[in-house]
């Protein structure tokens, strides 16, 4: 099922990401447990991680961990451990959503989207904005 955040296409859950300290460890237990077939693996320096995105039936989880324990990532597993870290949606234009959501009240982490996974452009929304879950818009 497709919405919208106002003129923008929501095309759906793009991913549900988890913050790992043993990044192939993780995988190999996902592989195991689910039968998990890796569909990236990526280094993203900019947002300081090591990432893999893998497809589990329909969906898709991306496993992200640290490069450093001075990044996002990394501060969150110093505070929270291991677990879900955001979840991702899926639009089809990451700058009309970005404007969109930020007209509507969200606090938004990222006022201009910045290069993720795969090619992709992504912006954040604050915890704040959504009971507590870190959430990122990714384009189409």
């Amino acid at each position: 099922m497709e919405g919208t955040i106002g003129a923008v296409q929501l095309v759906g859950v793009h991913h549900v990401a988890l913050a790992v300290e043993d990044l192939d460890a993780a995988v190999a237990t996902y592989r195991t447990l689910f039968d998990a077939e890796i569909e990236l693996e990526e280094r993203n320096e900019e947002q300081g991680v090591d990432a893999v995105y893998l497809r589990v039936g329909d969906g898709r989880v991306e496993l992200v961990s640290p490069l450093e324990e001075d990044t996002p990532v990394g501060r969150f597993l110093a505070k929270r451990g291991e677990g879900m870290h955001h979840v991702a949606f899926e639009v089809d234009d990451v700058d009309g959503a970005v404007g969109e959501l930020a007209s509507r009240g969200a606090q938004m982490i990222d006022d201009e989207p910045r290069p993720g996974l795969a090619g992709k452009r992504v912006a954040f929304v604050h915890p704040e904005s959504l009971s507590g879950v870190l959430a990122e818009i990714v384009g189409a």
